[in-house]
């Protein structure tokens, strides 16, 4: 079980791909991790909570602050990992798609983050991470993309703007924008066709970002920042 001054992590969208990928990066470093996700199963590890529900509902945020705090004591690092992406061209876009894309890429970062950020002024610091993309800066004709421009744009002027509010009180705020990444959510038949739309030629791996956001975790005088890890994207083409 966790001691009492080893640091804890809440990492949302935690069951695959990146936010698994963050789960074993921060244990690695020696965090209690606690992980959620609506699909995410029980841990063996006694150091990593997993809380299941959707981060849509700002009640799940209160139950996985709750249950984080209640096993380990402590909020260290807020990783805002969960999202959805869906590209289609901007009229085509529904309702649905709105509500859902919103839901968890705008609504899921707002309430557990102020929970998390209350928790730090009160611990005397903490670290809040969002992850993006970098198309918010480098919009690509091939992959329309205006709900994840408005959602995790929204985001990547968050950070920016916690980190400035909270910059004497011993919290940062970082994110980290993605180009596309080696996940399950991207068929292998579909490989070629994104490694191509990065000038260094090929897909991001998991490690590329979890290698990311622990630079940023272990970087006390870096905050506000936007780290691009695109192969490029946003550099041009």
């Amino acid at each position: 079980m966790s001691t009492p001054d080893q640091k804890v992590a809440i990492i949302t969208g935690a069951s695959q791909g990146i936010g698994a990928g963050l789960v074993e990066a921060y244990r690695k470093l020696g965090y209690a991790v606690v992980a959620t996700s609506r699909t995410i199963a029980p841990s063996q590890d006694p150091n990593v909570l997993a809380v299941q529900g959707d981060i849509a509902d700002p009640a799940t945020a209160e139950r996985v602050f709750a249950a984080g705090v209640e096993r380990f004591g402590r909020i260290d690092t807020l990783v805002n990992n969960a999202g959805i992406f869906i590209a289609k061209p901007f009229t085509e876009y529904t309702q649905e798609d709105y509500d859902a894309v919103i839901g968890v890429n705008l609504t899921g970062f707002f309430r557990i983050t102020q929970l998390a950020v209350e928790r730090m002024l009160a611990q005397g610091g903490g670290h809040v991470i969002q992850i993006g993309t970098s198309l918010v800066d480098h919009a690509n004709s091939n992959v329309p993309s205006v709900l994840a421009s408005l959602t995790k744009g929204g985001l990547q002027s968050a950070t920016k703007a916690l980190a400035i509010e909270y910059a004497t009180r011993g919290i940062r705020s970082n994110a980290v924008a993605l180009g596309v990444i080696k996940t399950p959510m991207h068929p292998a038949e579909y490989h070629e066709t994104l490694a191509a739309l990065h000038p260094i030629g090929r897909m991001g791996e998991v490690t590329d970002i979890t290698d990311a956001v622990l630079y940023l975790e272990n970087a006390p005088f870096v905050t506000g920042e936007v780290l691009h890890v695109d192969g490029g994207q946003s550099a041009g083409h």
